[in-house]
């Protein structure tokens, strides 16, 4: 948990195949899975939050799909574990 700015865009672009800029926000946590650091680009740079939990660990979401929802971030930087669930069908411009 080490890197900054400069090297967690490096591994967004080199390991990811992504560009670092494009308004997402990428999600780095260490091996012991008590920090997390959230990288994402704002009008005018780079914006990078780092939490440190002092107990216990974050739970990665149920699906193993490389990318999560907003409320799935949420409910996982909050220590919310949602056991079981469903959601409701809403409407989509897909």
């Amino acid at each position: 948990m080490r890197k900054s700015f400069d090297s967690l865009c490096g591994l967004v672009q080199n390991e990811l195949n992504q560009v670092a800029h494009n308004g997402s926000v990428y999600v780095f946590i260490n091996r012991r899975c008590n920090q997390m650091k959230l990288l994402h680009w704002e009008t005018g740079g780079f914006v990078l939050y780092h939490k440190r939990l002092e107990q216990g660990t974050f739970a990665f979401p149920s699906h193993n799909k490389p990318q999560i929802s907003w409320s799935d971030l949420v409910l996982m930087i909050e220590g919310i574990q949602v056991i079981k669930s469903s959601q409701k069908r809403r409407f989509s411009m897909r």
